[in-house]
């Protein structure tokens, strides 16, 4: 299943990339800075719009081969030195405070356990760091909530493991991650989060 949905993602994704989801990466990841890390970066579909004037390095974490290898051909499309690694985001391979930022986009409903996710990155986020998420979450409105519930079972098993319903938001506040910004789109089915490590 890894396989198939790698190589469908970028088609699967399109209409909605083109519609507005390309203009939110570009508004999330243009203005990063320092040395950089991307957590489950999928296809690279983020490398296009990083600023290699800002950004002093880009590492980029992905569990999926397949999709690695779709990631580093879209880096020498962009024109972007990126740091390539195959891992789970629940072991994190980086030293202690080694990012002035983590970003992740489209990706935590999919690992395994989010709590140990969260605390990997505050582990690797230097104390004062910024972290990025766009992410689709479980609504606030009932009925559709209700419906991420019906549908989240066959969704993990189409998905790659997808979590429809997830309160990533919860998470992130209760790892200790200060939330500065958190934009809604679409009911609240997608939600844009900025947050800080505390000191």
């Amino acid at each position: 299943m890894g396989k198939i949905f790698a190589f469908s993602y970028d088609k699967l994704m399109g209409p909605l990339e083109k519609k507005w989801i390309a203009r939110v990466r570009k508004k999330i990841i243009s203005d990063l800075v320092g040395n950089v890390l991307e957590i489950g970066a999928g296809t690279g579909a983020n490398f296009p719009y990083y600023s290699r004037e800002k950004v002093e390095n880009v590492v980029s974490l992905e569990p999926n081969p397949h999709m690695l290898g779709q990631a580093i051909l879209r880096a020498k499309e962009a024109g972007l030195p990126v740091e390539f690694h195959q891992g789970m985001a629940e072991t994190l391979p980086f030293k202690d405070g080694e990012f002035d930022t983590v970003v992740a986009t489209l990706v935590l409903c999919s690992v395994s356990e989010p709590q140990k996710v969260f605390q990997e990155v505050r582990r690797v986020c230097k104390k004062g760091g910024k972290i990025v998420l766009f992410e689709h979450v479980r609504t606030e409105s009932k009925a559709l909530a209700a419906l991420q519930d019906v549908l989240t079972p066959a969704w993990k098993r189409l998905c790659d493991g997808c979590h429809l319903n997830r309160d990533t938001g919860r998470y992130m506040r209760e790892s200790g991650i200060k939330v500065i910004k958190e934009k809604k789109y679409l009911k609240g089915i997608f939600v844009e989060y900025e947050g800080l490590n505390p000191e």
